[in-house]
Order: C-alpha cells, then sequence, then structure tokens
C-alpha cells in the first residue's frame, strides 16, 4: 500500500500544474459574445481552478475504483486549447462546452459499441503524431504569445518583446521561469512544472513589490511593459473555497447547432474527438506498458473499462465547464514509484479534491510565470516528431502542413483538416486510393466543405 500512496502523491504533483494552467487558458479568453466562463464581464480564475480540481478529483477516483489501474485524468492541453481558440470564438462558452459534451458521449458509445478501435486504426500512425507535434507547436506559441514575450507589430506579423527588444520586468521573469522549468526538467526532477510556476509567481510577487510595474493597462492607457492578466502581489487568503458545482450549469449541448452550421458543429466535434481520442490511446499504452500492466499480445487487461472512464471524462469536462478531460502521461511519475493499482488514482484525486480549497492562490498568477510551462509542454509534446518519417514524401507533406498551419493560423482543426485532406489527394494522385481507409475519404471530404463553406455560402446567396 506504501508504494501506491506514494505513486499517488508522485503523480499528483507532477500534474497539478494543470490547476493553474487550464483556467489561464480557458478562463482569460472572452467567448464569441464578450463573455467569459461562468456568464461574467472579467476572468474568472479561481472558479474554473475549483473547477479543474475537482472534475479532476472525481475522474481519477473514478479511474481508480473502475479502471483499476494508476491512470489519473485532468483537463487535457491542447484540447482545452482548441475548445478556446478554435470553438468559443465561434460560439458562446456554454455551447462549446456543449459541443465537448457531446463528444464526450459519442467517445462513450464508441466504447461500448466496440467501433473506438476500428476509428483509431482509420488514421495513419504518422498524422496522429503529427496532430500532437502540431499542437504542441501550438500551445508553446500561445505562451509565447501570453508573456509578451511575442508580439503582434506594426511592420510585420510577430516581432521579439517590445519594439524588438526584451525591456520589461514581466519579460525577464518569463524568460526566469523558462529557464528554471526547462533546467528542472532536463534534470528530470518530479513536479518540474509545478515547481517553476511557483517559483517563478514568487518572483513576479518580489519584482512588483520592488519595481511597481503595474498592470498592462486599459486600451485607451496601455501599458506595453505592464503585467498581463493581473499584477502578481501577495494574496490576502490562502484558504477558500469556491464552489465548482456551479458550473455545471453552464453547457448547453445543442447550443452550437444554433450558432454555426450543421457541417462546421459536426467538424469541431469530430476534430475534439480525434485530439482527445487518440491522446488517450497513446497515453495508456506507454504508461500500461512502463507499469508492466501490457500483455504479450499489446493489449491492457481491462481496456473498456479504462477507455469508458475516459469517455466521462470528456462529457464531465464539458459539463463542469472545464474542457475535455483525458488520461495524463504524468501519470508514469506513479509508476515509477511502484504504484501498479487503482490505489494511487484514487490518492490522486483525493488530493486534486483538497486543491480545491487553495483556488484563491491561482488568481495571483500573472502570465508571464505561467506561460513557460506552456512553452515547455509545448516542447515536450513535439518531442514525437522523431516518429514520423520525413523521407516518406507520402505521409511527410501531410504531416508537415498539420503541424505548421496550427499555429500559423491558429486552429488545430485547419491543421488537421489540411493534412486530412493533402493525405488522400498525394495517394489519389499516386495511385494508392486502396490504401485510405473509407472513413478518411469522408473526414477529408467533410473538410473541404469545411474550408470552401465561405465561398459556398455567397455562392448560395446566404452571406
Amino acid at each position: 500500500m506504501g508504494q501506491e500512496v506514494r505513486g499517488g502523491f508522485a503523480t499528483f504533483f507532477t500534474m497539478a500544474y494543470i490547476v493553474v494552467l487550464n483556467p489561464l487558458i480557458i478562463a482569460t479568453a472572452p467567448d464569441a459574445q464578450g463573455q467569459f466562463i461562468g456568464d461574467g464581464t472579467t476572468p474568472n480564475v479561481p472558479l474554473v481552478a475549483a473547477g479543474t480540481a475537482f472534475v479532476a478529483g472525481v475522474l481519477s477516483i473514478l479511474m481508480g475504483v473502475i479502471g483499476k489501474v494508476p491512470f489519473a485524468m485532468a483537463a487535457g492541453l491542447g484540447l482545452n486549447a482548441f475548445v478556446t481558440f478554435g470553438i468559443a470564438t465561434q460560439m458562446s462558452w456554454e455551447s462549446a462546452m456543449g459541443l465537448v459534451f457531446l463528444e464526450g458521449v459519442i467517445i462513450a458509445l464508441l466504447v461500448l459499441t466496440g467501433f473506438r478501435t476500428a476509428v483509431f486504426n482509420a488514421i495513419p500512425a504518422p498524422l496522429k503524431t503529427a496532430i500532437s507535434v502540431g499542437i504542441g507547436l501550438f500551445i508553446a506559441l500561445i505562451g509565447f504569445v501570453d508573456a509578451g514575450f511575442v508580439r503582434k507589430a506594426p511592420a510585420v506579423p510577430l516581432e521579439l518583446g517590445i519594439g524588438g527588444n526584451l525591456t520589461s520586468w514581466p519579460i525577464f521573469v518569463f524568460v526566469v521561469g523558462l529557464l528554471l522549468i526547462a533546467l528542472l526538467v532536463a534534470r528530470r526532477v518530479k513536479g518540474a512544472i509545478l515547481i517553476g510556476i511557483v517559483a517563478t509567481t514568487i518572483l513576479a510577487i518580489i519584482v512588483e513589490a520592488v519595481a511597481q510595474v503595474g498592470g498592462s493597462g486599459t486600451p485607451d492607457e496601455p501599458n506595453a511593459a505592464g503585467w498581463r492578466l493581473v499584477v502578481p502581489t501577495w494574496p490576502e487568503e490562502i484558504f477558500g473555497f469556491t464552489n465548482p458545482l456551479v458550473l455545471f450549469r453552464e453547457f448547453d449541448p445543442f447550443g452550437a447547432f444554433a450558432s454555426v452550421s450543421a457541417v462546421i458543429a459536426l467538424l469541431l466535434i469530430f476534430t475534439l474527438l480525434i485530439t482527445d481520442f487518440f491522446d488517450t490511446m497513446g497515453t495508456i499504452v506507454g504508461v500500461g506498458g512502463q507499469a508492466g500492466l501490457v500483455r504479450e499480445d499489446g493489449t491492457l487487461p481491462r481496456t473498456r473499462e479504462i477507455l469508458l472512464v475516459d469517455s466521462i471524462g470528456a462529457a464531465a469536462g464539458g459539463a463542469g465547464s472545464v474542457s475535455s478531460n483525458t488520461t495524463y502521461i504524468e501519470s508514469a511519475a506513479g509508476v515509477g514509484e511502484g504504484a501498479r493499482t487503482g490505489l494511487a488514482s484514487v490518492v490522486t484525486g483525493v488530493l486534486f479534491l483538497l486543491a480545491i480549497f487553495v483556488s484563491p492562490l491561482v488568481g495571483i498568477v500573472p502570465h508571464e510565470a505561467a506561460a513557460p510551462a506552456l512553452v515547455v509542454v509545448g516542447f515536450l509534446m513535439m518531442t514525437s516528431v522523431r516518429d514520423i518519417d520525413f523521407t516518406d514524401y507520402e505521409i511527410a507533406i501531410p504531416a508537415f502542413l498539420t503541424i505548421v498551419l496550427m499555429p500559423f493560423s491558429y486552429s488545430i482543426a485547419n491543421g488537421i483538416g489540411a493534412g486530412f485532406i493533402t493525405f488522400v489527394l498525394i495517394k489519389l494522385v499516386k495511385g494508392k486510393a486502396r490504401e485510405v481507409h473509407p472513413l478518411m475519404w469522408v473526414v477529408a471530404a467533410l473538410f473541404v466543405v469545411y474550408f470552401a463553406l465561405g465561398p459556398i455560402k455567397a455562392l448560395l446567396g446566404l452571406g
């Protein structure tokens, strides 16, 4: 039992950063109507942090009890970025989270019918890898932009710092935080990301106390050298309770279909499904293998139960307005401490529930202190690029377009669509159409409609 408890603690401390990062991604961005999560006109970071911890806690406990494996769950990085910048920009947050909920329901049905494996096999492995790599680059770009390390400029799309120079205290804090987390990760320090966020936040508080930098100002009176999101100061209270259950009445399962066309809504659900789908499969096989749970034939005991809980995580994340929850690769930290059973996940889940009571601390973290973690997470996601054979142009070109178009167009869906369409076309031109799974043809056709929706509407006089 001792090793299971230690494993549960190790997993929690390696993934607790999500309680900070998830709200800084989804709670600070307005939807198409200018509203923030919680139906407010200003960000409510502590509320979303409490919701993030609550949903992660409940699901990790479920994974331990039902799946009986040391796999913890929380809001998925990459998925939350797509929900924020790819979905909520087109509709309300309630409708966006409704799509996440529907995606979870669909995945649950795929698990129960046994169809999930068939869908998994339809997409070539290199394209699955490219999706992960592209999301990693996208997350890294978000980190650089949020911290003000790169900014929009009059003469070029982006420039370094302020006028091409790194001349502000907040940028200095970001750079120190990035170097600190990078060094901790390079030294394989457990909990490196969380340690880095905490240390950088403390540095930000000290810098603000000495230099009196102030906030980023207003559109009428901007302060380019100011802190982004919040001015870091020592919190008035460390412990407090923010009720996360209020977020469960915020999601609207069918509101998206009134905001965008049915084709776009379905493509958004499909993109969520694909991203969530393959991230989970890779995680459970990788962590399961490290724990010695994978059989000789490559299968994992209780796979159906594990995938079912994971699909419930997607639906619960949407219902709780904290984005889709998925199985975390950081569970490997617990396995490294000897965890082999679901008890470790139960311990991790309980710790997440306790984290609800320190959610006020999240409200003092500026972008400059959290953004370094996004950059490093982006790096970690990008490392799998080595699995793509760039000497095979039939797969390398679609993979390349998938990877680069995500950050360059600020859209995960655009990258996936370009990769799928290009893959199908290259196979068709080279006379290898039979190598393409029927589902890939359907999805590629849907993405063609997705990209051509503007001209189609204009042609039909729909505006």
